[in-house]
């Protein structure tokens, strides 16, 4: 990592050349035994940006990439960037109608795609896609995957681009950047059809410094397993250790043992995840195998970690460290400095970050009053600039000062610190009352044997909804047993009415638990009993 000071430049892309003149032979992404140093990857993106601009490839116009999380998607979005193009990543777990439904909606101009992935190949979603977008006029295979017909070679793609003159590569990328769009990420869709969230270049910057000022780790190395759809893969991993001049270690596809051995085989300093994750990695059986001294900060985000898992990490690294944003404020808004205090790290999000306004506020835009819980309402310059084509939904984001609705419910405790309460979406009335299910998991975990646990609501004749906990078990323990324990800690219309111990539970691609799938499997359940 360079000691000098890192500017804000004016594009995301930016940063990649910045450290190729002053740290070129530095590690800047390995996927197995392959390292990319930064000057290799500003190269990669010069050659790649360049056969964008031969293709045809102007300002506004969409770059999609179907990959993996790997070097060639990282060169991809910081190419597209760099001359004012689009990106979105796809992921290549999705369905023919998913990658269809997502094509139709972005209309990208090109398609940077693998054709090949483990047993799956992807020749008929390629020629589909091509030939059901009228707006994709180019498909270009990754690598050295399979050839597709009506697509072409990545190297036949980049020898065209080498007619691009250095002018006009300079001139597409002066044209554009600050407030310019360069990503959209389509949200996951747990509660609906997902949108494109259209994300900014100056939002990007402005957030990857900003991590890397309340979480400094020095050398920053750190895995990247996130499908790169989501900005989980993009703003919270990559962007800022790019931004840091640091080391993105790729890994295809997380599998908890293959991640351990990267992270000791790599001296990852800054371990960064999802509580699911860190879940199953705790539980192996030769954890304590792993030499994990390199680790300087373990953070964690997207979800609340319960605090018998905090104590574990603890003991690995002193210094931990949550946050809480979404896709649609680009990065964080409240952030948790690194501490070791239980209670800050287990039961808040921690303060909001500098630069950011943050308002609990009802269904008006009106504060509520101190101790209510009321809906995160945030003015940040990281802010999306809206939902792609829809501006109905972008309109209904906002409140009328121009705040973006989170749809999260929070609490503000005395000190200033915030305390997720649960999703709009997800409170449920029960006799009247409103009901937050992030209360209820977080009385579940504490049990101790509770690893994890998801509450979701099913209808009920007398009391409108009551509601349902699945819980994973670290050990034996019974329905009755953690009943009984939420019976001492919450009022009756809380307790869940079934509480199912559970193998496992579902998961989005990013981590988090799929509360969608969760309330459908509830009412399956409740009509199975009824019946």
């Amino acid at each position: 990592m360079t000691s000098v000071a890192v500017p804000h430049l004016p594009r995301i892309s930016d940063y990649v050349t910045w450290h190729a003149q002053r740290q070129p032979h530095a590690a800047a992404a390995t996927l197995g035994a392959t390292e990319l140093s930064y000057a290799q990857l500003a190269a990669r993106v010069d050659a790649l940006a360049r056969a964008l601009l031969a293709a045809g490839l102007r300002k506004g116009d969409r770059v999609a990439t179907l990959a993996t999380p790997h070097p060639d998607y990282y060169a991809a979005f910081l190419a597209t960037a760099s001359v004012g193009g689009i990106w979105l990543g796809l992921n290549p777990r999705y369905q023919l109608a998913e990658l269809a439904r997502t094509v139709a909606d972005a209309e990208p101009a090109v398609l940077l795609t693998r054709t090949q992935i483990g047993a799956r190949s992807y020749d008929a979603e390629v020629r589909a896609l091509l030939g059901g977008s009228t707006a994709l006029r180019r498909a270009v295979v990754l690598g050295d995957d399979p050839p597709v017909i009506g697509a072409e070679s990545m190297k036949s793609f980049v020898a065209a681009g080498e007619l691009v003159a250095d002018g006009e590569l300079r001139a597409a990328r002066a044209a554009c950047g600050g407030r310019d769009p360069c990503l959209i990420v389509y949200t996951s869709g747990s509660s609906g059809t997902p949108k494109g969230a259209l994300l900014h270049h100056d939002g990007i910057v402005a957030s990857s410094r900003l991590q890397d000022e309340i979480w400094p780790v020095d050398p920053l190395r750190v895995v990247n397993y996130f499908p790169i759809n989501h900005v989980g893969c993009v703003v919270d991993c990559s962007t800022p250790c790019l931004v840091a001049g640091g080391t993105l270690h790729f890994l295809e596809q997380f599998e908890p043992r293959a991640c351990l051995e990267l992270m000791a085989r790599r001296r990852v300093t800054l371990w960064g995840s999802v509580p699911s994750a860190f879940q199953l990695q705790l539980e192996l059986d030769d954890f304590e195998s792993f030499d994990l001294s390199a680790v300087q900060l373990i953070a964690w985000g997207g979800a609340a970690m319960p605090a018998p898992l905090i104590r574990r990490l603890r003991l690995i690294c002193p210094r931990l460290a949550t946050n809480y944003g979404m896709t649609e404020t680009t990065g964080a808004i409240t952030t948790v400095d690194p501490t070791d205090q239980i209670d800050v790290l287990a039961e808040t999000v921690g303060r909001a970050v500098p630069g950011v306004e943050i308002r609990l506020g009802d269904d008006r835009g009106e504060p509520v009053e101190p101790g209510v819980p009321g809906e995160v309402q945030v003015r940040s310059r990281g802010n999306l600039l809206g939902y792609w084509r829809r501006p109905e939904a972008t309109a209904a984001a906002f409140t009328p000062d121009g705040s973006f609705r989170t749809g999260d419910l929070a609490v503000q405790r005395k000190d200033g610190r915030y305390r997720l309460v649960g999703r709009l979406s997800d409170m449920y009335k029960s006799g009247g009352y409103n009901v937050y299910p992030r209360e209820i998991e977080g009385v579940l975990e504490a049990h101790p044997a509770v690893a994890l646990a998801a509450v979701v609501p099913v209808a009920d004749r007398l009391w409108q909804e009551v509601g349902v906990a699945y819980v994973l078990a670290r050990h034996t323990v019974t329905a009755d047993e953690l009943a009984a324990h939420c019976r001492a800690q919450l009022a009756a219309y809380k307790v869940p009415k079934r509480i199912v111990i559970t193998a496992e539970l579902p998961l989005l691609p990013i981590g988090k638990v799929d509360k969608r799938a969760l309330r459908a499997r509830a009412a399956e359940a409740d009509g199975a009993d009824a019946g």
